[in-house]
């Protein structure tokens, strides 16, 4: 069910339904007028299936508004262009035509890069059938899902005389924020399974939208 933003009287009220009244300061929110009119709010998550060329995150295990915790492992993948998924693990190279319905989705690709959108299909699966994904090279903390995925953006980047990016790099500036707003998102739908609003001050609000948030153009 989605969730809804109301602001009123310096605060941020999350909910599913809005309530006849401020439960901050008792205010008719009936009668608060535009500014205060519910908007619902916007879900990080993507259907993975249908996000061609991108980078996406799951959890390993179940979905992110299934009960994950914030603390389980986490499996990352590439799509082609018709949005199958590979991914790596210890059984070897996977893809997915379903099971990434869930995700936080880091787009690669310009529309108008004509020549690499070609391309994308071919290169992937090149890459995938290499000796480094064989399922004995796998290795938990060293050569993972990860490591895979952040290879083949590599290889595109450097193929196109771009800088290879380290794990780090790419963490801080492509997943962090995006990261930020799904733990987030998860809170608030956490804390309206038990209650009714949620009441977030806007200074608080504020300070924690701060960050910018990247797009990954494989330029």
């Amino acid at each position: 069910m989605a969730v809804l933003r109301v602001r009123h009287c310096r605060a941020l009220l999350y909910c599913r339904r809005v309530p006849p009244r401020c439960p901050a300061c008792g205010g008719d929110l009936r009668a608060a007028g535009l500014a205060a009119a519910p908007v619902r709010l916007h879900c990080p998550f993507r259907h993975g299936h249908g996000q061609p060329r991108a980078f996406l995150i799951r959890p390993t295990r179940g979905t992110f508004l299934d009960g994950y915790d914030g603390r389980s492992d986490l499996h990352v993948g590439i799509t082609d262009s018709r949005g199958v998924v590979y991914s790596y693990d210890q059984e070897g190279v996977h893809r997915d035509g379903s099971g990434w319905e869930q995700c936080i989705c880091v787009p690669l690709l310009q529309p108008d890069m004509g020549e690499l959108l070609q391309q994308w299909d071919q290169l992937l699966e090149e890459f995938s059938r290499e000796e480094a994904w064989l399922p004995h090279r796998y290795e938990e903390q060293q050569h993972n899902c990860y490591t895979f995925a952040l290879a083949f953006i590599n290889r595109v980047r450097q193929g196109r005389g771009g800088a290879a990016l380290s794990k780090a790099e790419f963490t801080e500036r492509f997943l962090l924020a995006r990261a930020r707003d799904a733990s987030r998102y998860l809170g608030l739908q956490q804390q309206l399974a038990h209650s009714d609003v949620c009441i977030v001050p806007v200074a608080e609000q504020e300070q924690e939208s701060g960050a910018g948030k990247h797009s990954l153009l494989l330029e």
